[in-house]
């Protein structure tokens, strides 16, 4: 029963994210998400309580896409620069490829328009941003005198503003592309020894890479 339960608000979840990303909050009715997904609107009242529990429920999905990302990355070797920009690509191609994200993404923008207080965007991703940087300050791979917290703030605010300028122009097609670009402006400033070409290929190479298998749970 509770995996029928869980089946039901995953397929839920799925309709609604498409329609949330392709038509807004404001656009997208119960009734649509109960055409697309299926489901009756009585199970989606249900499961979800309200439309605005429905896009909470989207936008906490979004949110728990990160934490996968920053453990991976967290737990390569290597410079940590390389990993701060291989960690911003694989967040570009989340937002290119995951309709959850996107989904997420765009309520965010239209949280005025949704009767519940929804987490604050672009917080999370600055304290990693500037834990990273930190950590890139202690392996002496920063610009002597590099302010850490400024530069996270700099460093979010600016793959923001990438992302969008490549939603409205090409509907993210290019937004790999336009982060690369981005970083190709600022690691100049923030390597001790510039060398943004070397750290951008690096950071490719260990974004193809498969991640590492999860080691086995004690007693198995």
């Amino acid at each position: 029963m509770q995996e029928r339960a869980e089946a039901t608000r995953r397929a839920v979840l799925a309709a609604a994210a498409v329609l949330f990303e392709q038509h807004g909050y404001v656009g997208t009715s119960i009734s649509d998400v109960a055409r697309t997904s299926g489901y009756t609107s009585g199970a989606i009242y249900f499961h979800f309580g309200s439309k605005e529990g429905l896009a909470e429920a989207v936008y906490d999905a979004h949110f728990a896409e990160w934490p996968r990302l920053v453990e991976r990355w967290n737990s390569l070797g290597g410079p940590v620069l390389e990993r701060l920009v291989g960690l911003s690509l694989a967040v570009a191609r989340e937002f290119r490829d995951n309709v959850i994200v996107r989904a997420g993404n765009r309520l965010s923008n239209e949280s005025r328009s949704i009767s519940t207080e929804l987490p604050k965007p672009f917080v999370g991703w600055i304290s990693t941003c500037t834990q990273l940087l930190a950590a890139a300050q202690e392996n002496g791979e920063l610009a002597p005198g590099t302010d850490v917290e400024r530069a996270a703030h700099v460093v979010v605010a600016s793959f923001s503003g990438t992302h969008t300028l490549s939603d409205a122009l090409n509907n993210r097609r290019h937004v790999e592309q336009a982060v690369v670009d981005l970083w190709t402006l600022l690691l100049p400033g923030l390597q001790a020894s510039p060398d943004p070409g070397g750290c951008l290929e690096r950071a490719h190479s260990l974004l193809d890479r498969p991640p590492a298998p999860r080691a086995p749970s004690p007693g198995r």
